[in-house]
């Protein structure tokens, strides 16, 4: 994408973090090839391919148009509804085919064999031919009688499907004649999942009033029933490995495992899920239980307790509400710190979707939240509303410092340990008083001390080490009015506080003295510290920015009023960008040099937290009411960008937020089946374009050493002769018989050689007469395919054959340079054809240099030479240059 047609010249949307699955159901499939089931999540506009071993992200499909409504899968491809269009899928992120159609948005899909059936909102049934994504046939279901909600395939039932509806009854239809096959009477209440059985002709009905049908087809009789008090079934699975257990999901989490030869209930998963379980399998034969929730988690559990019971195995697993701020977290920016609304903290990795990790939840009593689990936990704390991290001493103890809403303690984090510190840390003043909470914090540079700001006005200094309080800043109260901002220097010589009384003051760190103070024209909102060039971001509730320098302690930059509260603020490592944003959905970059606008986009919606890494390469957002973290690219650090300041009059563009991408680092890939899956063998053409340079495919061997083969003879030819035995054998050799004699010398042996040359030495060789042959037709491609089927001494032989001293021929010799020009402009095996000139210009050298006939067209070979050499010498230098560039740079 070009820098002039993006919304932004500075940022890129480059990837998004976090997010696992939604309230679509998941597919599960088998692949062959890999051996290992592939689980299939959607996010909203793409889907994830997760292996179901590690359950580690494979691949990202690429963003639709639509939120996907429904994902179905096969082994051969994944089918998504997006809207009124479904589209095919290989290997997880490469379109196959699109199927248009539907006049209503998709809301079911089956694959059927080499046919796919499809459902949309107004009952319009429709099934496609895969291969060619044309229409085979087109049913009609009345909605207002029969709204399809689930569809199956009985197993052993040809051509037919098995329809759920809303009414209640099912439907049996023939897809290959388009007829209604049998009507199943209704069970009152709507039909919310269909499943298979183990059992041929036996299906299990979810419903709506929270009540499972297991029901025989072919008799049309019921065979069991079980009722779960949870609300409707949201989801049902059969277990295949020996075990007689149907296991149904719930709207409020918890899963049933009912016992089908005792038709009882068998165990529970209590709190499975913070939403309700809109995904739920089996894995085939092994006792694994895959479940999805809309709290954006993807759970395997394993049923290996003593009782039969199961337990959780592993996870993927993203923030089930939104982030409410995030912060990258050490110097190399490869962890991004996110507290989200529901109560936990996370590490989101740059890197890779396996370097993620999850803190925990916030909990008053951690002794409580073991016992009673994360999600049962009664002593839960309302989510974070500010943090702040140091990684001076994080391997000693806790790093992460954390305000929760309106909660008057602050807890520690360990990042090291993953997990929450033992201190909450509390002033006395405090015990037993209502109303008054921490609204931010700071930890020092050291990693020693805590401040932090408290609703009272107060400003208190704890050791996060020991927990224990050390300075309270002012005679009493800091500031009158909630204190909305802490921050100190990088080496703890000044503390600086900001409140609601329009002050900013600054306070000694070590003995709490007061400095002096800076009065704004509004209520302090937000304050943000760039630390090494001690410049401070002050947000105003008058909807202003401006920079205050704490070394000299005024005001040196004030930018132009917003029209929206600031939501957060970010410098850049150089502290010469100041990042803001702000309710309006508007993310401005502010130059502190020129004090100008030099960059400003909109997003989708209004950002509540960004942060800069500290390398200055991403830009970090999260949003309201979506659950993941988005990154931008900084564009500045790979091309040229100029920043002009931005008219007045200048209006924002939209840009769309990054989608997830996959590093391909692992080499995993979601392969599909080859064995189903008719891709043919791809084979790499000679040529990928005319005008490209290509190399031959033979070793180096074949045509390194031509240019030295007599060098490689005499290296290789023995030391010395082969030694004449001194005396005969002791056996000579005789011939076979019943009358034996001692063998003869060959007659030729005693021949003295003729001293005439015989005339059949100097006769054409048959690569000779191949050269001559391709001349006439001007097409000289045999000749250089028999050179690739020899060896190096039978090119060297071959070659030296052309002269007229060995049998040759000036018109031989000819030929052969123009084959050379014919190769060298179809620029094909480069590198051989430049062996082959270098080994016939230096055998016959003498004969180039002493008739004119081969002149023009050695000059035309040094101009075809010229041209190629020119282009490949620009690329390479090129390349060079600017890899000594980043080797010597300082970036």
């Amino acid at each position: 994408m070009k820098a002039d047609t993006c919304p932004s010249r500075i940022f890129q949307g480059y990837r998004a973090l976090g997010y696992v699955c939604n309230h679509v159901p998941f597919v599960l499939r088998y692949i062959n090839r890999r051996k290992e089931h592939l689980v299939i999540t959607s996010i909203g506009r793409c889907f994830h391919t997760y292996g179901g071993t590690k359950l580690d992200l494979l691949t990202a499909s690429q963003a639709h148009d639509d939120e996907i409504s429904c994902i179905a899968g096969d082994s051969r491809l994944v089918y998504t509804a997006s809207g009124k269009t479904i589209y095919s899928w290989l290997r997880g992120s490469e379109l196959q085919n699109t199927f248009s159609g539907h006049e209503h948005e998709v809301k079911l899909l089956l694959p059927f064999a080499n046919h796919l059936i499809s459902v949309d909102e107004s009952g319009r049934v429709i099934v496609w031919e895969i291969k060619t994504a044309e229409l085979y046939l087109e049913l009609s279901l009345d909605s207002s009688t029969f709204r399809a909600t689930t569809l199956l395939h009985p197993v052993t039932y040809v051509n037919k499907i098995l329809v759920g509806s809303e009414q209640g009854p099912l439907q049996l239809w023939n897809i290959r004649t388009g007829t209604l096959v049998h009507t199943f009477a209704s069970w009152q209440s709507a039909v919310t999942a269909l499943e298979q059985s183990p059992a041929v002709d036996v299906v299990a009905v979810g419903l709506a009033s929270g009540e499972t049908i297991v029901h025989n087809l072919k008799y049309d009789e019921t065979l069991m029933r079980f009722q779960q008090d949870w609300g409707p079934v949201t989801a049902v699975s059969f277990r295949t490995d020996g075990h007689s257990h149907m296991a149904t999901g719930s709207p409020v989490g918890h899963v049933a495992v009912w016992d089908l030869e005792k038709r009882a209930l068998h165990s529970q998963l209590l709190e499975a899920h913070r939403s309700a379980v809109t995904g739920m399998r089996f894995l085939p034969n092994e006792p694994l239980l895959l479940t999805s929730s809309p709290d954006n988690s993807l759970r395997m559990w394993i049923f290996d307790q003593s009782d039969g019971s199961g337990r959780l195995l592993k996870q993927q697993q993203g923030h089930s509400s939104a982030p409410s701020r995030i912060r990258f977290h050490g110097a190399a920016g490869s962890n991004i710190l996110s507290a989200g609304l529901d109560s936990t903290l996370r590490s989101f990795s740059t890197l890779g979707e396996n370097l993620n990790k999850s803190l925990g939840q916030a909990s008053y009593d951690r002794k409580k939240a073991k016992k009673y689990g994360v999600l049962k936990d009664p002593g839960k704390m309302p989510p974070i509303c500010e943090f702040t991290s140091e990684t001076t001493r994080e391997k000693e103890w806790d790093s992460i410092a954390a305000c929760h809403r309106g909660v008057k303690r602050v807890t520690t984090w360990s990042y090291d340990r993953c997990c929450m510190g033992k201190h909450q840390l509390l002033h006395d003043r405090f015990k037993g008083v209502q109303g008054v909470s921490a609204l931010c914090v700071s930890l020092s540079a050291c990693g020693n001390f805590v401040t932090i700001g408290y609703s009272s006005g107060h400003v208190d200094r704890f050791n996060i080490q020991s927990g224990i309080h050390r300075m309270t800043y002012g005679n009493e109260l800091a500031h009158q009015g909630p204190v909305r901002g802490v921050a100190s220097d990088a080496l703890n010589q000044v503390v600086v506080t900001a409140g609601a009384d329009s002050r900013l003051r600054f306070w000694a760190f070590r003995d709490g003295r007061r400095l002096s103070q800076v009065t704004l024209s509004a209520p302090v909102a937000r304050i943000c510290l760039h630390r090494e060039s001690g410049m401070l971001a002050v947000a105003s509730d008058d909807f202003s920015v401006c920079v205050v320098d704490v070394e000299l302690r005024r005001v040196v930059r004030a930018f132009a009023s917003y029209y929206n509260q600031i939501t957060d603020m970010a410098f850049s490592p150089d502290a010469r960008w100041l990042v803001t944003s702000s309710t309006d959905k508007l993310i401005r970059t502010w130059d502190l040099p020129s004090g100008c606008l030099v960059d400003c986009f909109e997003v989708p919606a209004p950002v509540t937290s960004l942060d800069l890494s500290p390398t200055g390469e991403f830009l970090a957002t999260a949003h309201a009411d979506d659950l993941g973290v988005f990154l931008w690219a900084n564009a500045t650090l790979y091309s040229h960008v100029t920043l002009r300041p931005l008219p007045p009059d200048y209006v924002p563009r939209i840009a769309d937020l990054p989608a997830t991408t996959v590093d391909d680092e692992g080499g995993e890939t979601a392969m599909d089946d080859d064995e189903l899956v008719d891709m043919g063998t791809y084979e790499s053409p000679d040529q990928l374009a005319p005008d490209m340079v290509t190399l031959s495919k033979l070793p180096y061997s074949r045509w390194q050493n031509l240019l030295n083969i007599e060098v490689v003879k005499k290296r290789n030819k023995p030391k010395e002769p082969p030694s004449v035995p001194k005396a005969a054998p002791f056996f000579l050799p005789t011939t076979t018989g019943l009358d034996p004699h001692f063998v003869k010398l060959d007659d030729k042996e005693n021949m003295v050689p003729s001293k005439i040359t015989s005339f059949e030495h100097f006769q054409l060789s048959a690569f000779a007469k191949l050269l001559n042959s391709c001349a006439e037709s001007n097409s000289y491609g045999p000749v250089f395919e028999r050179l690739k089927e020899l060896g190096p001494s039978s090119v060297d032989f071959e070659i030296r054959g052309l002269s007229p001293e060995a049998g040759g021929s000036s018109e031989t010799l000819l030929n052969f340079l123009k084959a050379i020009g014919s190769a060298l402009k179809t620029r094909r095996d480069f590198e051989l054809i430049q062996s082959y000139l270098g080994l016939f210009l230096k055998v016959h050298a003498d004969v180039m240099a002493s008739e004119d006939a081969f002149r023009e067209e050695l000059i035309s070979i040094a101009e075809a030479q010229h041209s190629s050499w020119k282009e490949l010498e620009t690329a390479f230098n090129q390349s060079l240059c600017i890899v000594n560039y980043l080797r010597s740079a300082i970036l």
